[in-house]
């Protein structure tokens, strides 16, 4: 474990201490205005998030999405006015009208970080363990990126290399999802990420011996970080050289992520709140607030006090942030002339554009052939890795069932891992057995930018990812989940494995969009449609694959708006008739209503199979193209699907009837349980025919 040096070269004046203690009297005032928040770790952060803003990350305030820029993490977003004073000091855009408006109806400033929302906010937080997550798959993206346009740079040298700042509290490292991204990120030894711990010793419900007592820079030590620990200064407040140095030597440290641990009192200089649970989570009171202003010098009777000294000397940093973008910029002309090739390939990616011609490497697969959609899935990533270099991803030790390896002799690793594909700059990444660090991490390399992201694991093991799915579709991130083993059609594993409610649950988080492909064809057009929409309408889309195989139909490129006709109604010579029933399907249970259909169409009842891989897609087409997929006139309809039936019966209707699964599976071969459970042809038939007499009552 290091030590704190005993000299900096950081130039430290009153004004700066003056503009640290501001930000402690605006935590106080903007919670008090608005009476609840999280003002202690605010007022303890302030020299913490002072320097990294003002004398350590590189950042242009006046361009807040240079791509050269370090980024900055606040995982414990309940104390989201530590990052909002750093924005509003630092001119970001934020006023102090803003920071008066905190945690209100319309503000910059809600209850904790919202990324797209506020300028200069990297990620959305505040389900903790989320944010250093988000930082380690950033510090991932990082080094991706520099392979792609710049892999022969000596460390440092490149316009490429960056810095991931992030901020993390006990909260967040007791949480399980950090353990994983930690003990990934050293594994990676991503040593472009620096994390400052607030061992501050206070949670909800008072001092974190309570539930936490393992020696926390141990743990890290163990998983490969290097770590510091600074102790206070003589007055409990933070020793402001000792954290320079210690983050000084974290940036340089390149070999290993950094975890910065720094003993700190919440609510400091607050005379009575100070070291107190109430101080988390609740405003400090009129009397408190104005005692602490008066320790620190301020009026007590004046709110909101920025003094026009300490408000320029803080904005100085948008001066020394443009001068940082332009020589970067300088430095990326020159690699422009010795790398016109690559340049080219980062503006084409940089502008979210895909390759000209790429949709010629999507295969077409025969009809009639039988072939799991997971293997086509595999065999569509395989093309489109030949042909965007941007796109990787892995799984979660599962990539021989999820087929999710675009090159099996290109590892993301380490150099010196043992493995003889191990590249730092691979193209799979091994995620190893941590589905809730892989969705996470897998939201910050898609905010990091730059990069195509896909991971994947059983689709009953979604359950793992989400907390990080919510968040993926809350920010509108292009992510790509391959969920494999879709249904009870998995067999003989058992109901543990068999995911039963979880297309309706996944279905039920706005903004993700959830495809359940039929067939091989329609699993290559998902491909396809999901590239082209995180280019211009970004947003996370699960694709559900089968384990076992299922009858390839003639591809139908209607399958890209969601819902299609796949076979039409038609009288006993062939011709296409009104149908007297449809019959709406997904995933493997398509081929059930097919077989439906042709008994149906036996009997003499026009049957249309409608395919609907993914319903949200289907909802954003036009209300003609819908009805003609689903004729409002034609009432009498079943929808059918291998799992919980809840999304089916806006579909149905009054007269529809809907052949699900409403309890959990068992261990057998699919077909076995197909047949046990009621998910067959025959059965599809029977609620076509109970359909067709409710419609005519």
């Amino acid at each position: 474990m290091s030590t704190k040096p005993t000299t900096t070269d950081l130039e430290w004046t009153e004004l700066d201490q003056r503009a640290v203690d501001t930000v402690r009297v605006l935590a106080m005032d903007a919670v008090q205005k608005v009476g609840n928040g999280h003002p202690g770790t605010a007022m303890s952060l302030a020299p913490a998030a002072y320097l990294l803003f003002q004398k350590l990350m590189r950042h242009d305030p006046s361009d807040a999405r240079w791509a050269g820029r370090d980024r900055f993490v606040l995982s414990p977003g309940h104390t989201s006015l530590t990052l909002y004073i750093q924005l509003y000091l630092s001119g970001y855009g934020l006023e102090l009208d803003d920071l008066k408006a905190f945690r209100t109806w319309g503000s910059k400033t809600p209850g904790h970080p919202e990324y797209g929302h506020t300028v200069g906010v990297e990620t959305t937080t505040g389900p903790l363990g989320q944010g250093i997550a988000n930082a380690v798959g950033m510090a991932m993206a990082a080094r991706y990126e520099r392979g792609l346009f710049d892999p022969d740079a000596a460390p440092g040298s490149s316009p490429f290399d960056h810095t991931i700042w992030a901020i993390v509290s006990d909260g967040d490292l007791e949480e399980g999802v950090s353990a994983e991204a930690s003990s990934l990120a050293g594994h990676q030894k991503l040593g472009n990420i620096v994390a400052l711990y607030d061992d501050n010793h206070i949670s909800i419900e008072g001092d974190t011996a309570t539930a936490l007592s393992e020696d926390v820079l141990k743990r890290y030590e163990a998983y490969g970080w290097h770590v510091q620990r600074i102790e206070q200064s003589p007055n409990g407040d933070f020793d402001v050289q000792a954290l320079y140095a210690a983050l000084k030597a974290a940036r340089e440290e390149t070999e290993r992520p950094s975890l910065i641990a720094a003993r700190t009192i919440i609510a400091w200089p607050a005379p009575n709140a100070q070291n107190t649970e109430a101080s988390h989570g609740s405003a400090l009171g009129d009397e408190e607030v104005a005692a602490t202003k008066r320790v620190l010098g301020f009026d007590p009777e004046r709110h909101f006090e920025v003094a026009d000294e300490v408000l320029a000397h803080a904005r100085k940093v948008v001066d020394r942030g443009r001068e940082a973008r332009e020589a970067w910029e300088g430095e990326l002309a020159k690699w422009r002339e010795a790398n016109p090739g690559r340049a080219a390939e980062f503006d084409r990616i940089s502008a979210g554009k895909l390759p000209e011609g790429w949709e010629k490497a999507l295969p077409v697969f025969p009809a009639g052939k039988d072939m799991a959609t997971r293997k086509a899935s595999g065999a569509v990533l395989k093309e489109l890795g030949g042909v965007i270099p941007e796109l990787w991803g892995g799984s979660a030790d599962l990539a021989g069932s999820n087929n999710t390896t675009i090159d099996a002799s290109s590892s993301f690793l380490p150099a010196d891992n043992p493995l003889p594909e191990a590249n730092p700059y691979g193209r799979t990444v091994h995620f190893g057995i941590r589905e809730h660090a892989m969705g996470s991490t897998m939201n910050g390399i898609a905010l990091h930018g730059n990069t195509r992201i896909y991971g994947g694991t059983f689709l009953v093991f979604s359950d793992y990812m989400r907390p990080a799915v919510r968040l993926a579709a809350l920010m509108g991130l292009p992510v790509t989940y391959v969920w494999t083993h879709d249904s009870i059609g998995l067999g003989e594993d058992g109901p543990t494995h068999q995911p039963v409610e979880h297309m309706a649950a996944l279905r039920a988080i706005p903004g993700l969009n959830m495809v359940r492909p039929a067939d091989a064809n329609e699993t290559a057009i998902a491909w396809r449609e999901i590239m082209r929409r995180h280019g211009d309408r970004p947003a996370p889309h699960g694709i559900a694959l089968t384990r076992q195989n299922v009858p390839t139909y003639e591809a139908n490129e209607d399958a890209a708006r969601g819902g299609y006709v796949m076979f039409e109604a038609a009288d006993p010579e062939g011709r296409d008739r009104e149908p007297q029933v449809v019959l709406i399907a997904t995933g493997s249970e398509v081929q059930l209503a097919v077989a439906a259909r042709e008994t149906l169409q036996a009997e003499g009842v026009p049957t249309r199979v409608v395919s609907m891989p993914c319903l949200e897609w289907f909802e954003e087409q036009d209300q003609a193209y819908r009805d003609s997929v689903l004729p409002p006139s034609v009432r009498a309809r079943v929808a059918v699907e291998a799992g919980v039936g809840l999304t089916w019966y806006r579909y149905v209707g009054d007269a529809g009837r809907v052949v699900s699964l409403e309890h959990f599976g068992a261990s057998a071969d699919y077909k076995v349980l197909y047949r046990e459970f009621g998910l067959t042809g025959e059965a599809v038939v029977a609620a076509a025919r109970e359909s067709i007499d409710a419609a005519a009552r």
